[in-house]
């Protein structure tokens, strides 16, 4: 595979697509771009590749530009355990000189058959952070303060993220969810919520036919209302999210639709409060009927 990007590369040097390396930096998810700028500033060129929410992250294939961008960074930050295994195999057929590399799963010590959807990890940015903001500092030392001010700043942003994720696990830990993928789950294990249908998620994920019997397990847990709400990706649906989906509107289970890119316009912070927020809802018992004269 490494061989063949090679090839790849090479026809983009050879077609003047990949120049000498500048100082940028290159995330492979949009919420880790985004947490970049916000280290780095507005004066150093941040690149998101996987940035457009209505494309499924898992069909995404590089393209020369791809390459090219991947080769000029000085930075490149991507998620690791195999959730953007392209970017690797771009990284070592470039070879570019210098250049930070960055793997979130490492700076967590995660391995291969944990939830890739780090970003939703509590833990993920700030480790990130902590890293970004060293290797920048080592690449631009002129510009200590500024850096240094910038990760105090989001990090302080994300104490508070971590404050309010707390007050939910000591409101709702234990409650029980379901989802159709695990994408949303090391948020859910942060807030202490009872997923009992990790095995039919895990099948959709990694594209293998779930069990009928776990299917079925889901189905009924929905029927009965046996779960406070289901959790949806809106970027990767398929007939049988649909059918749950359906499933649940009839059953009157709240839906929480969440995404696996930063939405546009968002900046990490705000996307993971909105989505707290509608997941707050879906759990929070109804309010009593009105007294009527």
């Amino acid at each position: 595979m490494v061989v063949g990007y090679k090839i790849f590369i090479a026809l983009g040097l050879a077609m003047g697509l990949v120049p000498p390396a500048c100082a940028s930096i290159v995330a492979a998810e949009s919420a880790y771009a985004d947490i970049a700028r916000q280290v780095a500033g507005p004066a150093t060129p941040v690149v998101a590749i996987l940035k457009n929410p209505a494309t499924d992250p898992h069909l995404f294939e590089p393209s020369p530009s791809v390459a090219r961008q991947v080769a000029e960074a000085a930075i490149v930050i991507e998620n690791g355990i195999g959730y953007d295994g392209w970017m690797g195999r771009l990284i070592a057929a470039t070879h570019a000189p210098g250049q930070t590399r960055l793997v979130v799963a490492d700076l967590l010590h995660r391995h291969d058959g944990d939830n890739p959807h780090l970003w939703y990890d509590p833990a993920a940015m700030p480790a990130l952070i902590k890293s970004l903001s060293g290797a920048l500092l080592a690449a631009t030392p002129a510009q200590k303060g500024a850096i240094a001010a910038h990760r105090d700043k989001i990090l302080a942003s994300l104490a508070v993220l971590q404050t309010r994720i707390d007050s939910l696990r000591q409101k709702f830990a234990g409650a029980p969810v379901a989802a159709t993928e695990p994408v949303f789950g090391p948020m859910l294990a942060a807030l202490g919520l009872k997923d009992r249908h990790g095995r039919f998620e895990w099948s959709v994920m990694n594209g293998t036919e779930p069990r009928a019997s776990d299917v079925s397990f889901l189905e009924d847990d929905i029927r009965a209302h046996r779960i406070r709400a289901l959790i949806t990706n809106a970027q990767a649906t398929d007939s049988e999210a649909a059918h749950l989906a359906a499933l649940a509107r009839q059953a009157n289970v709240p839906i929480v639709a969440v995404t696996e890119t930063l939405p546009p316009g968002k900046t990490y912070q705000v996307w993971i409060g909105d989505e707290l927020s509608g997941l707050e809802s879906a759990l929070a018992p109804p309010a009593p009927p009105s007294l009527t004269q």
